[in-house]
């Protein structure tokens, strides 16, 4: 079992930045993959960025460039930089864990960016 925990959503200005945080706990050490996705109403959540354990990175196209995600092994915690928001970013957040079994979900953080 895994259990997601996200920070760090609220409500910014166009051009602004927010950075969004995951703290992970239980059984780590079946972490394979962690990242962020993210859902705007009406839409299909999309994959924002995805890390892996040794480190190697992928974004969607639409966020390279303005975010950035990080992952500290030691905290078991992994970080969504963001910066120049857009309007379009504006989704509730949620963090992921891949574990052989199938994926772990955080609750959701609510990104809201005015223009």
């Amino acid at each position: 079992q895994v259990q997601l925990v996200e920070s760090g959503g609220g409500l910014v200005q166009a051009g602004g930045s927010l950075r969004l945080s995951c703290a992970a706990s239980g059984s780590m050490s079946s972490i394979s993959v962690m990242g962020w996705y993210r859902q705007a109403p009406g839409k299909q959540r999309e994959l924002v960025a995805r890390i892996t354990r040794g480190g190697i990175t992928n974004y969607a196209d639409s966020v390279k460039g303005r975010f950035t995600i990080s992952r500290d092994n030691a905290k078991n915690t992994v970080l969504l930089q963001m910066n120049s928001l857009k309007p379009e970013d504006t989704a509730v957040y949620y963090c992921t864990a891949v574990v052989v079994t199938g994926n772990y979900w955080g609750q959701g953080t609510q990104v809201t960016v005015s223009s």
